[in-house]
C-alpha cells in the first residue's frame, strides 16, 4: 500500500490539491494502492488557464529545432522505460502487463511522429487577382488547448492530444480521468523535465464537477479537445458552442465485423476475438456486434467457441493472460447488468459471462474479473447490440446475405469503425465506400489504428476535426492569411 502523495502540475511546480486527495486503487487487486493523487478545485483549474496563457505565448515564439527536441525527448524516454511504465499502466487499468507496456510504447511514437510534425510546417503562397499583390497563408497555435481524457487508454489518449498542441506551439491544460492519475502524473513528470516555459503543461486532476466544468465553460481555453461518453460529450459541445470555444469530440460506438460466407473461417474468428474481446472489451473500436451471413454462422460459432474456451482470463501481471481485469466495480456490474438484459431480451448465452475470483500469487485477490461472452439468436433492435457497453460481450446477428449485413451494420446511431471478413474484392470495395463509419477494416479486427493517418467517426462517434496524422492541424492551429503589396 502506497502513502505517497502526487501532486498536481500548475504553472510550472508540483502543488498539493486544494481538495485534498484520492487513493489509487487497482481493479485487478484492492488491496494494491497505486499512490494518492491530489484533488485540485475550480480556483486551481482557472489558475491552470491563466498560467497556460502566460506559457503558450513565450512557447510560441521557441524554435523549430527545440519543439522537436522536447517532443523526441519524450518519446524517447516514454519508450525506454514502456515495460516500467506499462507495469503501472496495468495495474490501475486492469489491462494486461504485454497491453500497458505496448500503449507506452504507441504513446511515444505520438511524440516522434509529432516532432517530425515540427519540422513539416510550412505554409502557401497563391496569386492575388489583383495586380501588384501577393499571398501567403501559414498556420499559428490555437492558443490554450484544453484536455480531457478518459480511463481506458490513460497514457495513449493523452499522447495523441498533447504531442500535436506542443508540436503547433499551444499550451496545454490536461484534465485525465480521476480513475487513472498514476499513468497521467507519470507523463507529467517526463514532460515537467524538458523545460518547457512554466505554464505551457499543466496536469489538473480532480472531480469532472469542477475541473472538467471549468475547462469545458471558460473562455479563456480557445480548443477543448474530449474523449468519452455520448452524454458528456454533448454538455461539452454546448458549453463551448455557448462561448464560440474549437471543440473535438470523440465519444461512444457500436462497431460491427461482418462475417461472410467466403470468409477465412479462422481469420474471421480472430478478427473477432481480437476486436471484441482485447482490453477487456474496454475500447471505442471493439466489435461488439458480429453480423455473419447464414452460410457459415454456424462454423463461426462452434470456431469461436472454441477459441474463447482458449482464452485467458486474469490478473495483468501474470504471465500467460490474455485479458485482464475490468476497470471498476461498477463497470463490472453494469457488464452483469447488460448481459442479463440481454437474455432477458431473448438473446442465447453460448459461452462466458462468468464472474470469478482470481488467485495471484498464491493467493486469492479481490477484483473484477469476468470471462468474455457470446451471445447467439441477437438482433440489431436489442439493447444489447444498440448501447455501447464496453464490455467482454459479444453478440451474433444472423443475416441472409451481404446487403443485408451492410444494412445492419448502419443501423446505428454510432460510426467509429466497421469491419468485414471476406475473400470476395467486390464486396470488399463496396464495403469499403459504403460502411457509413470513419475506418474501415478488411480482414482486419475494428480495434487497431495508425498513429500517422486520421481517426474519428460519423454520426454520434465523433464530432469536429479529425484527431491524428497531418489532419491534427486542423484542430490545433488556426490559418491566417497575409496579402502583400511590394
Amino acid at each position: 500500500m502506497s502513502d505517497q502523495v502526487f501532486n498536481n502540475y500548475i504553472a510550472g511546480e508540483w502543488q498539493p490539491g486544494n481538495n485534498g486527495s484520492i487513493a489509487n486503487i487497482s481493479p485487478a487487486d484492492t488491496r494494491d494502492v497505486i499512490g494518492q493523487y491530489a484533488q485540485a478545485d475550480s480556483a486551481q483549474t482557472e489558475a491552470a488557464i491563466q498560467a497556460a496563457i502566460a506559457g503558450q505565448e513565450e512557447w510560441a515564439k521557441s524554435g523549430l529545432e527545440q519543439r522537436y527536441s522536447v517532443l523526441m525527448a519524450i518519446g524517447d524516454e516514454l519508450i525506454a522505460r514502456k515495460d516500467e511504465l506499462g507495469n503501472i499502466l496495468a495495474r490501475e487499468e486492469g489491462k494486461t502487463l504485454a497491453e500497458g507496456a505496448g500503449e507506452v510504447y504507441r504513446s511515444g511514437q505520438f511524440f516522434h511522429y509529432y516532432a517530425a510534425e515540427v519540422l513539416r510546417q510550412m505554409g502557401e503562397t497563391a496569386e492575388s487577382v489583383r495586380p501588384g499583390i501577393e499571398i501567403e497563408t501559414r498556420r499559428e497555435p490555437v492558443g490554450v488547448v484544453g484536455i480531457i481524457t478518459p480511463w481506458n487508454f490513460p497514457t495513449a489518449t493523452g499522447a495523441w492530444k498533447i504531442a500535436p498542441a506542443l508540436a503547433f506551439g499551444n499550451a496545454v491544460v490536461w484534465k485525465p480521468a480521476n480513475q487513472v492519475p498514476a499513468s497521467a502524473w507519470a507523463l507529467t513528470e517526463i514532460i515537467s523535465r524538458q523545460g518547457l516555459p512554466a505554464g505551457t503543461f499543466n496536469l489538473v486532476m480532480g472531480p469532472g464537477s469542477q475541473v472538467g466544468d471549468v475547462l469545458i465553460n471558460s473562455r479563456d481555453v480557445n480548443a477543448l479537445t474530449f474523449t468519452g461518453s455520448l452524454e458528456t460529450g454533448r454538455k461539452v459541445a454546448s458549453a463551448t458552442a455557448g462561448n464560440l470555444v474549437k471543440c473535438q469530440l470523440e465519444m461512444g460506438s457500436k462497431n460491427a465485423l461482418i462475417v461472410l460466407d467466403d470468409a477465412d473461417l479462422d481469420n474471421a474468428v480472430e478478427c473477432a476475438v481480437g476486436g471484441a474481446f482485447g482490453g477487456t472489451g474496454q475500447k471505442c473500436t471493439a466489435s461488439s456486434r458480429l453480423i455473419v451471413t447464414e452460410g457459415i454462422h454456424d462454423r463461426f460459432v462452434e470456431a469461436m467457441q472454441a477459441r474463447m474456451a482458449k482464452l485467458v482470463v486474469g490478473h495483468p501481471l501474470k504471465e500467460g493472460v490474455h485479458i485482464g481485469a475490468v476497470a471498476d466495480a461498477r463497470q463490472l456490474e453494469q457488464n452483469v447488468e447488460y448481459l442479463e438484459l440481454a437474455k432477458k431480451e431473448g438473446a442465447t448465452l453460448v459461452c462466458g459471462g462468468e464472474v470469478f475470483t482470481e488467485t495471484f500469487n498464491g493467493e486469492e485477490v479481490e477484483g473484477y474479473y469476468m470471462q468474455p461472452a457470446l451471445f447467439t439468436n441477437t438482433t440489431n433492435d436489442m439493447t444489447i447490440n444498440r448501447e455501447e457497453a464496453f464490455a467482454p460481450l459479444a453478440c451474433v446477428i444472423k443475416v441472409k446475405d451481404y446487403e443485408e449485413a451492410l444494412a445492419t451494420l448502419n443501423d446505428t446511431n454510432f460510426g467509429l469503425t466497421g469491419g468485414i471478413c471476406t475473400q470476395s474484392l467486390q464486396y470488399a470495395t463496396h464495403f469499403k465506400r459504403n460502411a457509413k463509419t470513419g475506418c474501415v477494416m478488411v480482414n482486419l479486427p475494428t480495434a487497431g489504428t495508425d498513429y500517422h493517418v486520421p481517426f474519428g467517426g460519423r454520426k454520434d462517434s465523433s464530432f469536429g476535426p479529425r484527431e491524428q496524422g497531418t489532419y491534427a492541424k486542423e484542430f490545433y492551429t488556426v490559418v491566417k492569411t497575409s496579402y502583400i503589396r511590394a
